[in-house]
C-alpha cells in the first residue's frame, strides 16, 4: 500500500447507492411464514427476497388480475 493516496481527481459520490426506503408493509401471516422459510432455506434475508419478488415483478411489467373488478368504497353515514 502507498503512504499516500492523491485524490485530486476523485469523483465524489462515483460508487454511491440510493437507500433502500422503510415503510410499514402488512402482510399475512401465510405470506410471511413462506418469506421466512425460503429465506432460512436460502441463507437471504426475508426482507430482500420480498423486495426481489416484487422487483422482478415490476421490471417484467407485470400485471395483477384481482377477480371480481374493483372494489367500491364503503359509503359513510
Amino acid at each position: 500500500m502507498k503512504r499516500e493516496y492523491n485524490f485530486k481527481n476523485g469523483v465524489r459520490g462515483q460508487f454511491y447507492r440510493p437507500k433502500k426506503i422503510q415503510k410499514t408493509l402488512r402482510l399475512d401471516p401465510d405470506v410471511l411464514g413462506y418469506y421466512i422459510k425460503l429465506s432460512q432455506q436460502e441463507g437471504i434475508p426475508y426482507q430482500t427476497l420480498i423486495n426481489l419478488t416484487l422487483r422482478k415483478f415490476a421490471v417484467e411489467g407485470g400485471v395483477l388480475t384481482i377477480a371480481g373488478g374493483p372494489q367500491k368504497a364503503a359509503k359513510r353515514r
